[in-house]
């Protein structure tokens, strides 16, 4: 979560909770360098402009209707190679139920997320706390879950955490890291009077995404300008099938000694060996350690299995004859014998 002062991110918090026409829909509750992730559902209106991918098309649909995720999570945070711990996370099984919503369904809407904090750990925190209470309290948010089915997970991501999901061992990126390197990202910077500079937003920022800053002249919004260093985040939205094994949420320090398919391939070792998410986290965090990461990491993986990863399947390549003809193979013994 890249916010640096919890009275200004409250500020923010209740533009988007607002319940003015300018309210926005309640997938877009929040921005920031944070990344979380719900366990909810295809719904129509809104949710329908978040493109779903193609794993829900005709061709797995036996497949889908036959898959209920069996969901377990584990988290685990390290300051890492800093002194002091500005990450945290959280991790909610039954979103509507913590908060006393009454829905008609009986399905559970889950709710994890990682906040990466810069500038102080005050932020970050203070979204964490309030941030689920934004989205249940939203008028829009039990309209629009008594319309879907289960098996649909949505991520929203601002800033340089990251998502990814193994689907039979092949990590795929749920969420894009937000950095003054993404050309899109630059693009819309420059077109809002931003600049890059030495690889920071306006010479000062490692993010392009961010609640709060509003102590960073020219960031944010002054009036009717809108600054570069945008709030909301970009969301993706899938539906589950029984090829999709877990899914990694880390801040950027995991993600500066992990790759994407690294993290994933340790992930299923993992848990082919011991079946255990909470384990497996404690390991990761190990492992990002003994690589040297300098930056504090902070890990939850949601599991949507019971049984832990199958074996990978290893395609033998097809043998192909070879040979060589007398010419060539007496040219070879020439050149070995000198």
């Amino acid at each position: 979560m890249c916010v640096k002062d919890a009275e200004q991110v409250s500020h923010e918090m209740e533009d988007l909770g607002d319940s003015t026409n300018n309210r926005k829909p309640w997938p877009f509750l929040s921005g920031g360098d944070f990344l979380c992730t719900q366990m909810v559902n295809s719904g129509s209106n809104q949710l329908e402009s978040i493109s779903e991918d193609a794993v829900s098309t005709d061709g797995k649909h036996s497949l889908l209707m036959n898959f209920v995720p069996a969901l377990r999570s584990g988290e685990c945070s390290d300051t890492g190679g800093r002194s002091y711990m500005e990450d945290t996370h959280i991790c909610i099984a039954d979103l509507a139920k913590t908060f006393g919503c009454s829905l008609m369904s009986e399905e559970a809407v889950s709710f994890y997320g990682v906040f990466d904090g810069h500038g102080g750990k005050g932020a970050s925190h203070f979204v964490r706390e309030h941030l689920p209470r934004v989205i249940v309290e939203d008028a829009d948010f039990p309209l629009e879950l008594e319309k879907v089915v289960t098996r649909s997970l949505l991520v929203a991501n601002a800033g340089d955490s990251r998502a990814v999901l193994s689907r039979s061992g092949k990590a795929i990126e749920m969420s894009k890291d937000h950095r003054p390197c993404c050309m899109r990202e630059r693009m819309r910077i420059e077109s809002l009077g931003g600049f890059i500079d030495d690889g920071y937003l306006n010479g000062q920022l490692g993010v392009t995404r961010a609640l709060g800053d509003w102590h960073l002249e020219g960031m944010k919004e002054m009036g009717e300008r809108v600054g570069p260093l945008s709030a909301e985040p970009e969301l993706k939205m899938i539906t589950l099938t029984r090829e999709d094994e877990f899914l990694i949420i880390g801040s950027d320090g995991i993600w500066d000694v992990f790759t994407s398919q690294n993290a994933t391939d340790f992930t299923r070792r993992r848990l082919q060996e011991h079946n255990d998410v909470k384990r497996c986290c404690k390991e990761i965090v190990e492992e990002a350690i003994k690589r040297g990461a300098t930056d504090n990491v902070t890990i939850v993986v949601l599991s949507f299995h019971s049984e832990p990863p199958p074996p990978s399947v290893i395609t033998q390549r097809a043998r192909v004859g070879r040979s060589i003809s007398a010419e060539g193979l007496q040219s070879l013994k020439f050149h070995l014998e000198g």
